[in-house]
């Protein structure tokens, strides 16, 4: 395959080009700078596309993903799930483990991994933290890493005991691996998805304050220093917490913090506007509070762009708003929410966004990706960052996003895994 005439953006290197990349068994055999590409090169390719006006980057990264499989796919399953990560840019996605059975166990494990390589795209898996998710006694970590673990979680479900939470992070500084943790004090909670605020209150309920998530993300990045584990806090939505992760790197703690678009594109309003389709876990904040994401996103507080992709069934999200559960399909319309809400205002270099959606999760997790280097994975997102286009449908079987019949910026035309094309628009 010859990939000829894009602007190559490198994450890792810190740099763009123009230039031409020939990739052979499914890695990157040559990068050409702009006018230099060897005539036999360009006809010996059995496939060419010309990137003339594309930006070309390395493949897009996810760290969290709901595909709902097992269990639950009436939602979503391996394959839709990952049908919408190739159509949104991504060549790796990393799944949470609150399936049905839980990823509790190495037999869900493999099943969830042996799906996945059917797909495509590089599908791999967190296993939870405890037993069931019911936070009181620790999986076998070192087992579940060895059949493939990617890391682990108990996602959607916060970890409340202390010392359980110390005695996981011990062990999993011992086994060297990620644990990533859903902060929401459910004690401080009447309602969830909807923030506690000016709109809650218009709304008659009182909802899910930030303080729900502040007080354990200064819990876990204290637990997190004393005990060196690297950690990851999920989808962070209150300036606060973005604050307290920062000065917990600034103390040494091995503390890494993702985002979703949702939370630093939208606000508590959208719930006014949007219903169910904007409630999630946590919630959409404040103003102050979005602003104080992209600022965390800015000064490298927030290391990586998320989606937590949460599809639900049509049904399920008209039931009333208290009733309807939380969360919202991300994997389609990530780049362009990155573009449109971080790169055209000005807030981030086309570069560091991709340092914030493929290298750093990559780093992460310890993924030989996220970089276009001769020798590296040929894992690409092919894009047009000017192209304007309409969110009218999506390759995953829930449609449950805010963003339906938004206009973007920033549209995917192919996305390739292992020197394979994987979606083309």
């Amino acid at each position: 395959m010859l990939i000829k005439n894009g602007r190559v953006i490198d994450p890792a290197g810190k740099s763009e080009r123009n230039a031409d990349i020939v990739v052979k068994d499914g890695k990157i055999e040559k990068i050409y700078s702009e006018g230099i590409l060897p005539a036999e090169a360009e006809a010996a390719a059995d496939q060419v596309i010309d990137a003339k006006g594309l930006v070309v980057a390395p493949g897009l990264v996810d760290v969290h993903v709901h595909f709902r499989d097992p269990g639950l796919t009436y939602k979503e399953d391996i394959h839709t799930g990952a049908a919408a990560a190739a159509k949104g840019g991504f060549t790796t996605v990393v799944c949470m483990a609150n399936t049905k059975p839980i990823v509790d166990n190495e037999e869900t494990l493999r099943y969830v991994l042996e799906e996945g390589k059917k797909t495509g795209i590089h599908v791999l898996s967190c296993a939870a933290i405890s037993k069931g998710f019911e936070g009181k006694e620790r999986t076998d970590m070192e087992g579940l890493l060895k059949a493939g673990a990617a890391g682990f979680t108990d996602d959607g479900i916060p970890l409340m005991d202390g010392p359980f939470v110390k005695e996981a992070m011990e062990e999993a500084a011992r086994l060297d691996t990620v644990l990533s943790f859903h902060e929401e004090d459910k004690t401080f909670i009447k309602q969830n998805g909807i923030n506690h605020g000016k709109v809650s209150d218009q709304l008659g309920i009182y909802g899910s304050p930030a303080l729900a998530e502040d007080s354990l993300v200064a819990r876990d990045c204290m637990i997190a220093l004393a005990t060196g584990a690297k950690i990851d806090i999920q989808h962070i939505s209150s300036g606060h917490s973005v604050e307290m992760v920062r000065l917990a790197k600034k103390m040494g703690a091995h503390v890494w913090a993702e985002v979703t678009p949702h939370h630093f594109t939208l606000t508590e309003d959208a719930v006014l506007e949007h219903g169910t389709l904007a409630k999630m876990n946590p919630p959409l904040r404040t103003e102050w509070d979005r602003q104080m994401l992209i600022e965390g996103l800015k000064d490298g507080t927030i290391d990586m762009i998320a989606t937590d992709h949460a599809p639900h069934s049509k049904e399920e999200k008209e039931k009333p708003l208290t009733e309807a559960p939380s969360g919202i399909t991300g994997l389609e319309t990530s780049l362009a929410l990155g573009i449109t809400s971080l790169v055209k205002p000005g807030h981030l270099s086309l570069t560091e966004l991709m340092e914030k959606m493929s290298l750093n999760p990559a780093t992460l997790y310890k993924l030989d990706c996220g970089r276009m280097e001769e020798g590296a994975p040929a894992d690409f997102v092919i894009f047009d960052e000017n192209e304007k286009w309409v969110v009218d449908s999506f390759a995953s079987k829930a449609t449950n996003s805010p963003f339906l019949g938004a206009e973007l910026t920033g549209r995917v035309r192919y996305t390739i895994c292992d020197g394979k094309v994987v979606y083309t628009l």
